[in-house]
């Protein structure tokens, strides 16, 4: 069995970046990501990427002029708004909150303690994409 039919189903958020190589740098520097495989596409962008967090994987890659990049929308083209956000559960959220902002994160929710359970925080990285943090772990709720 290939490892792909082997792993559970899984959901891998991808986002598209104008500037896909800072932005990989950002995520890795400031929200804690790791690279797993970046593929350059000559001209200077990114054909594809995948980051790490944790169990989780990110995909982006630069927007392009082609029918894919065509669904896209850079969160500065619609008014800084977005249709979907990434939560990425962290262990010490207060610590993660701390060199977030210290690196100079645009936090769009300060840290708090949801009534759902857990700490969190919200946050925007330097294109405009929403990304939420927290401590709270879906998978451990009935």
């Amino acid at each position: 069995m290939s490892e792909a039919t082997s792993r559970p189903s899984a959901i891998v958020p991808s986002l598209r970046y104008r500037d896909a190589p800072a932005m990989i740098e950002w995520l890795c520097r400031v929200l804690g990501f790791e690279r797993h495989a970046v593929y350059e596409d000559g001209e200077g962008g990114i054909a594809h990427a995948q980051l790490r967090f944790g169990d989780g994987m990110l995909m982006l890659g630069s927007i392009r002029d082609d029918a894919w990049g065509a669904r896209f929308a850079a969160p500065a083209d619609v008014g800084n708004r977005v249709t979907q956000s990434c939560y990425c559960i962290v262990a010490d959220t207060d610590g993660h909150y701390a060199r977030a902002k210290a690196a100079g994160a645009e936090i769009v929710d300060e840290l708090h303690s949801p009534e759902h359970g857990g700490r969190a925080y919200g946050c925007r990285d330097p294109e405009g994409q929403l990304w939420w943090f927290g401590s709270y772990d879906p998978w451990q709720t009935p």
